[in-house]
């Protein structure tokens, strides 16, 4: 605010500037005009409210000076106009509306000014949103809008507002002139008014306003600007209309296109108008299309295609209007092809067939179209299938380009069909026209012919297009998957220790990934993937060696676009096909090289967009391409393939490395790194004295990046990871010749130093992981590098920073997995270290802690007596008092059994009996006893009878399950030659206490696991007996079965009585959820007996045994082995598809979650024929209004939805299909659902929430295009407001709602900013609305939720 200005102005303040606004000096006009405006932004919302006489001085003031001579006066006035005007009295709000629509300029040049005030005073106002109260000031602009404006626009009065005699307006803005048609402000005026007070406006006032842009539309004296704004405008107020206003307009455009005056120019604009509609009320032109789109389709038909070439042929000169609405009509197919897909699939063969014929539409240059059609399928076997549909004489596209007629507008066209192309495969490809070949084997064969288009805007939409249907067929797809070179063979060293490391890991526990480190290293050389038989990536196998063909002749063209383009197509060619350029990579990397060595050129031609959109094309952003490109090729080739062109690409990629451009250096490293594994063992290209130059440059330019302090911190990190995967690779003594003895030593050194940085200490300890993941002997790690480095990494264990703290475990792992390595360390580095773990001894982070143990377990069998001590059997103590499972439990119980192997397991023994005992889960503590019980020994000072006499006598509950507890465990590890009886147990199931039955029951069970021939005919014995005695039965039965499946004991002359047994046993209600499970793990066991009867009940009539099938078969999903899946492959599918058909609500919510674990766990088996059950998940989805009942709860009416819980396993399925098979999936019928799900129940609201912010990035195109209905669901959810006797739970649900909806508002806006941005476009109006709305209406929620965006991202 300016000084001069006060806090608190008065009219009376106002007042005193207007004398200047008359002042000769322009300037003074200026900051006089800039302090009223500064004077009314201060200024109270009543600040001129009740002073007409100020009011009316202030308007004549800025209406003089809106007619200044000076332009910045002017501007100036405007902005006086937005304040002014939400100040003024309401009544004087029409007077000053007409006013300023009958300014008459006398003195300024600009004639605009009156319509630029006119829409500011329109977009001063809050706007008024569908289906919400108005505020006061909006109201109050719209009466004089609708009073004042609307008629001075149109000039006849729509609604006269209870006001009789009403003079006639003047003539109206948006009247057509007898030469220049209508006024292009009027139409800019009349764009504002719709779209700002479009909710507002009536039928009456809707129907004019479409009458008068008709009629422009209509006009022949109406300019090409105007009308295309009258397009915007017709677009904006369809948004508004009713369905009875729509229908009544679109019959009319109907009988216009039947019209037998029809003329080209008049088909232009119909054509025009119906694609801008596609895009802004997608939903409700949609079902019209079967009717508007075949006029769009003729246009672009064969026939009238032959009908233009045969006068084309007769006048020799194309006609200009034809191709006009050509590419009209191309761009509207676009628009119906993205914005209304379901609705176009009709007419899918004519929307194909029109788009490849009119991208190889070229009238100046004469072609076969036959031949043309056919390019760049040809074999590679002879001079001419070389060409792909170039000259012979390679002629550069410059020298085409020449010949063009500058008049030539049929690229446009060719343009347009490329787009409409990529529309189509944007669109149709997921389980639909790419799984059924079309488009490769229709569209892809023309775009690859398409190559040679010599306007350089279409050819990079031909291979952004290409370029898109490649990634499609690739989605979803594993990228790279390292196999073994059949050629290269694994040396000893490497053999053995890979052998001993898998051997090691096993030991150690769940924690350690055997084969993480050889993969990521690449240990072993890319094999050709074998071609596929058939789908999509056959096909594209079939078309690559064209596509190859066709790409090196653009990488040999001067535009930098192109290059890029083409770098970018090949490389998701490689990448999809997990290789492909075997044959031909002598074609591609000369041009390939030359790319990635360039700089400082400049982008020819007319390349403002590239491929995906990005930004425009850069000498840098190709040279990364193209680094990028050969690190692919190197990862997914055999050595064999990539050795004869070593000598030039090591070069290029080292000076690269040392470009200043520190993006450029950045990706030169990681390509590096796949040049080093190509150039070591076992891979190993090229002769040994070529792998040793080419290792000694590649050592000597990233040592010297890795420690240089000039260099870009990111650069820095990734020349220490470089540096990291070279030391690995050159592990072993005979590797010495590629990297000696002291380069070595100094890059062990950089490594160590790095950790001591802040900056570069996560990508040192990375490294590190690395050269000791892959040490193979003494030379590898020095012993006092191997104690320095492993206290410093234990060090990093303290750090606050998450992400570092794991990296340093993941390595410190692998320095106790190595057998080299830890001989390396001596026994105070080994206490040092075990002291260093004890805080991960914990579990406030159960991702640190399992790795931790798996680690001191090593430790333990290196330094047993100085690592067991005080504090580590406290920590053991305190973590085993909270609830452990799973895999960090496995790692627990397998370091206290190594704790007792090594006979110094008493300390932990009485520290869990006297400090732990019964506070913490009997069932946990128990099997950590058990565990030390029975490996100790008699080193651990108790004995298993001491644990018989504790039951037999104790008279507390815990104490008791306790003890079954460890005599369960104790019994499961001795085997047979426990010396436990099974009534030990069973005594124990009739006990009064709540939990010692259970207790009793699952320890028995894991004792019969040991001894299956002495428990098992007891406990069948049991099963046969009612009541509780046969449920704890059940759980006896669960346990061995678990065991029995996991250890392969014989169990098989029990199998047939277990089944009829459990089949019986399973009826009872409460213990259908057993039954099923131990039936499951039981068909685990023999699956060839047992699935055919599953399969089989399931067509029982009953619908609880049906029912107890579908869980039978759910648990079998998550143990089983390939053995198993080649008994059930044949017959999942058909019983998954009987188990959704399921006539029960309940059975077909069971098969839901059947079909959820079964994509999780057998996705080999089901994705391939995941369309056949998509549709019954989607029909699920949906709300039965028969499902739905009202219930009387006293004087009220409640709904009872009983499909609730069916629909919530619907979406829940759908979540877990579009995480792991999203490319399978149809994302218009997806969406549909998702989007419909944001008006269910409150589970559902959030679990399509949820999906939403999933989906922005599986598929970031289709959201865009849904942006618009989002927005009426979400304003809806935030604009429901529970009623004030609403019970607590319910305000917390919609607070809930509303702040989930706030958050995927947020999540959208930061993905797609353009959208919410307020330019003119005819799509995304709804979306830029709610935008607004949220903003101003819910600014503190938003902002909360916007910082804990911002928060979480971090």
């Amino acid at each position: 605010m300016a000084p001069s200005v006060p806090q608190n102005p008065t009219p009376a303040q106002a007042l005193a500037l207007l004398p200047k606004l008359s002042d000769a000096d322009a300037d003074l006009r200026y900051m006089s005009l800039n302090d009223l405006y500064n004077t009314l932004n201060a200024g109270a919302s009543t600040f001129l409210t009740n002073d007409y006489h100020t009011s009316a001085k202030i308007i004549d003031g800025v209406l003089q000076t809106l007619d200044d001579q000076n332009g910045e006066v002017q501007n100036q006035a405007i902005k006086c106009v937005s304040a002014l005007v939400l100040k003024l009295p309401p009544d004087i709000l029409a007077p000053f509306v007409h006013r300023v629509s009958n300014i008459q300029t006398k003195h300024s040049v600009d004639t605009s000014i009156p319509s630029t005030a006119l829409r500011t005073f329109i977009t001063a106002f809050p706007r008024p949103l569908p289906g919400l109260p108005p505020s006061g000031k909006s109201q109050d602009a719209y009466s004089a809008i609708s009073r004042v404006l609307i008629p001075r626009l149109l000039g006849y009065i729509v609604i006269p507002h209870g006001l009789e005699n009403l003079p006639s307006p003047p003539p109206g803005m948006l009247e057509i002139g007898s030469e220049k048609g209508a006024n292009s402000d009027a139409v800019d005026v009349l764009i504002e008014v719709i779209r700002c007070f479009g909710p507002m406006l009536q039928d009456p006032e809707k129907q004019a306003f479409q009458k008068a842009i008709m009629s422009i539309l209509d006009d022949e004296r109406t300019g090409s600007v105007i009308k295309k704004k009258a397009v915007v405008a017709i677009s904006i107020l369809a948004v508004y209309m009713s369905d009875r206003l729509l229908s009544t307009f679109v019959s009319s455009t109907i009988e216009s296109f039947r019209g037998s005056h029809l003329t080209l120019a008049k088909r232009r604009l119909l054509i025009t108008m119906i694609g801008s509609l596609s895009r802004s009320i997608p939903q409700r032109l949609g079902p019209y299309l079967k009717t508007l789109a075949p006029f769009v389709l003729s246009a672009l038909s064969e026939e009238e295609y032959e009908e233009f070439m045969e006068e084309l042929a007769e006048d020799g000169a194309p006609n200009l209007e034809i191709e006009e609405v050509r590419e009209a009509g191309l761009v509207a197919l676009e628009g119906f092809l993205s914005s209304c897909s379901n609705d176009m699939r009709m007419f899918t063969d004519e929307s194909i067939e029109a788009a490849l014929r009119y991208v190889v539409y070229d009238p100046n240059t004469a072609t076969d179209e036959d031949d043309e059609d056919m390019e760049g399928t040809q074999d590679e076997d002879g001079d001419d299938a070389e060409t792909n549909g170039f000259d012979d004489d390679e002629e550069d596209f410059e020298e085409d380009a020449a010949m063009s007629d500058d008049d030539d507008a049929s690229w446009k066209v060719r343009r347009c069909a490329a787009k409409a192309l990529y529309a189509i495969i944007s669109t149709r490809s997921n389980g639909d026209l790419l799984d059924n070949g079309i488009l490769y084997d229709k569209i892809a064969p023309v775009l690859i012919g398409r190559f040679k288009e010599r306007e350089e805007n279409v050819r990079l939409e031909v291979l952004a297009t290409l370029a898109s249907l490649i990634r499609k067929t690739g989605e979803g797809v594993s990228l790279l998957s390292p196999s073994v070179d059949e050629e290269i063979d694994f040396t000893a060293e490497y053999a053995s220790r890979s052998r001993k490391r898998r051997r090691v890991n096993s030991d150690a526990g769940t924690f350690d990934a055997p084969g993480v480190f050889s993969s990521s290293m690449g240990l072993s050389s890319p094999a050709p993937s074998p071609s596929p038989v058939s789908g999509p990536k056959a096909d594209l196998a079939r078309l690559s060696p064209a596509i190859v063909r066709g790409v090196s002749k653009l990488l040999k063209q001067n535009s930098i676009s192109t290059k890029q383009a083409s770098v970018t197509l090949l490389r998701d060619l490689v990448l999809v096909q997990n290789g492909g350029l075997s044959d031909s990579l002598g074609k591609v990397i000369e041009p390939l090289l030359d790319a990635a060595k360039s700089s400082g050129a400049t982008t020819t031609g007319s390349a403002s967009a590239s491929v995906g959109g990005a930004a425009a094309a850069s000498g840098s952003k190709m040279r990364i391409e193209a680094l990028q490109l050969i690190s692919a090729i190197c990862d997914t080739h055999s050595s064999k393939v990539v050795a004869p062109y070593i000598g030039s690409i090591v070069p290029s990629i080292v000076t690269a490395i040392k470009d200043k451009y520190y993006k450029v250096s950045s990706e030169a490293l990681l390509a590096i790194e796949s040049l080093i594994k190509i150039l070591t063992p076992p891979r190993s290209a090229g002769s040994e004295q070529q792998r040793k130059l080419h290792v000694g440059n590649i050592y000597d330019a990233i040592s010297t990046r890795a420690v240089t302090t000039d260099a870009d911190i990111e650069v820095r990190q990734r020349a220490i990871h470089a540096l990291g995967v070279l030391l690995a690779r050159t592990s072993g003594s005979n590797n010495l010749k590629l990297l000696t003895t002291t380069n070595k030593t100094k890059a062990l050194g950089v490594l160590q130093d790095r950790l001591k940085n802040e900056t570069t200490r996560l990508s040192a300890v990375k490294a590190v992981d690395l050269v000791v993941a892959s040490a193979i002997d003494q030379s590898d790690v020095q012993p006092a590098w191997a104690r320095g480095v492993a206290l410093e990494l234990g060090a990093q264990l303290r750090k606050a920073d998450r992400s570092l703290r794991g990296a340093s475990l993941a390595a410190l792992r692998n320095f106790v997995s190595n057998s080299v390595v830890l001989a390396s360390l001596d026994d105070d580095t080994v206490y040092n270290l075990a002291g260093m773990l004890l805080p991960l001894i914990s579990s406030t982070d159960l991702n640190l802690l399992g790795p931790a143990m798996s680690i001191l377990g090593k430790l333990v069998k290196r330094c047993p007596k100085k690592v067991v001590d005080t504090n580590l059997k406290n920590a053991l103590c305190g973590v085993v008092l909270s609830p452990l499972g799973g895999a960090v439990f496995d790692s627990y119980l397998g370091l206290v059994k190594i704790i007792g192997d090594q006979a110094v397991g008493q300390p932990l023994m009485q520290g869990l009996l006297q400090n732990v005992g019964v506070s913490g889960d009997p069932a946990v503590v128990g099997k950590a006893i058990g565990t030390l019980l029975v490996s100790g020994g008699s080193t651990v000072g108790v004995k298993i009878n001491d644990f018989v006499t504790e039951l037999r006598s104790s008279k507390d509950g815990k104490r008791k399950c306790l003890a079954l507890s460890v005599l369960g465990e104790a019994g499961l590890r001795l085997g047979s030659s426990s010396p436990l009886e099974p009534s030990i147990f069973m005594d124990h199931f009739h006990s009064k206490s709540e939990n010692v039955p259970r207790a009793a029951a699952i320890a028995l069970g894991r004792a019969g696991a040991g001894n299956i021939n002495t428990y098992l005919p007891i406990i069948l014995s049991n099963s046969g007996k009612a009541g509780n005695l046969q449920y704890l039965s059940l759980h006896s039965i669960k346990e061995i079965l678990q065991h029995a499946g996991k250890a392969h004991s014989d169990i098989s002359p029990y199998t047939k009585e277990i089944w009829t047994q459990l089949l019986v046993s399973s009826q009872a209600e409460d213990n259908k959820a057993i039954g099923a499970e131990c039936i499951g793990r039981l068909t685990i066991i023999e699956p060839k007996t047992f699935l055919p009867l599953l399969q089989n009940y399931l067509q029982d009539p009953t619908p609880t045994i049906r029912g107890m099938v579908i869980q039978a078969i759910r648990f079998t999903f998550a143990d089983s082995d390939e053995a198993f899946d080649e008994v059930l492959k044949p017959m999942l599918i058909k019983m998954l598809t009987t188990m959704l058909n399921d006539p029960n609500l309940e059975n077909r919510r069971l098969a839901l979650s059947t079909l959820n674990s079964a994509t999780a766990n057998k996705s080999d088996i089901v994705l391939p024929h995941l369309a056949q059950l998509i549709p019954l998940v989607m029909k699920e989805s949906r709300i039965n209004t028969d499902l739905i009942r009202e219930v009387q709860m006293g004087p009220f009416k409640h709904k009872v939805d009983d499909g609730l819980e069916l629909r919530k396993s619907a979406y829940e399925t759908l979540y877990s299909l579009m995480e792991n098979a999203y490319t399978r999936i149809n994302p218009l019928d997806l969406f549909d659902r998702v989007i419909a799900g944001v008006e269910d129940e409150h589970e559902i609201k959030v679990l399509c929430n949820l999906m939403l912010t999933k989906l922005i990035v599986l598929d970031p195109e289709e959201m865009v295009r849904r942006l618009d209905a989002i927005a009426e669901r979400f304003r809806a959810i935030l604009a429901f407001k529970p009623k004030e006797n609403s019970v607590k739970q319910e305000m917390e649900k919609a607070a809930e709602a509303s702040k989930g909806v706030l958050k995927v508002t947020v999540l959208l806006h930061n993905a797609f900013p353009a959208a919410s941005a307020a330019a003119a476009n005819v799509q995304g109006q709804a979306w830029k609305g709610y935008w607004e709305w949220v903003g101003k209406e819910f600014k503190p929620q938003f902002t909360v939720v916007e910082n804990e965006v911002k928060n979480q991202a971090v």
